[in-house]
């Protein structure tokens, strides 16, 4: 079961900080719908954590995601996406596009997400998650900046036992 019905060519923004469950949300959906920076690091250095290749990483991710949604194909952006200029750029591409957007906020408590991370095999430090956790936007800041629709995970969790 999807947790969203995301209309064809929508740009779907996963936003929160490493352990929230932005990865094992987009597992739900086919795999060919994610552009994954981790992902891109992996590739380019065998590390996916190796933060010398979000560069690289980023410029592999814009290609994809031109290429999708040049086609009208449903993408989902699982990254961090917790600063606005990386929204925005990817809100640009939506635009340029003229594809809908969704965000999607995990507004995850930060004692879950920092127990999250620390089960999972790559454990990213604790000042990181809590700085990242920090920048996260609100649900009105994500409207003010375009975002079409935006969902709180927490609610969709409710609705839909994403637990």
């Amino acid at each position: 079961m999807h947790p969203l019905t995301l209309p064809a060519g929508t740009l779907c923004t996963l936003i929160g900080p490493p352990g929230c469950g932005k990865s094992t949300f987009a597992a739900r959906y086919p795999a060919s719908w994610r552009v994954c920076l981790d992902l891109y690091r992996l590739a380019a250095t065998d590390s996916e954590a190796d933060q010398s290749a979000t560069p690289v990483a980023a410029e592999i991710q814009n290609l994809l995601l031109d290429a999708r949604l040049a086609r009208g194909l449903i993408t989902l952006a699982d990254s961090t996406n917790v600063l606005a200029h990386v929204r925005a750029g990817l809100l640009a591409r939506a635009r340029y596009w003229q594809r809908p957007t969704v965000a999607v906020l995990f507004d995850v408590p930060l004692g879950i997400v920092e127990a999250q991370n620390a089960g999972r095999d790559r454990v990213v430090p604790p000042h990181i998650v809590r700085d990242l956790h920090a920048q996260l936007p609100s649900f009105e800041q994500l409207l003010a900046e375009g975002f079409g629709q935006v969902h709180l995970v927490s609610q969709l969790a409710a609705a839909a036992d994403l637990t």
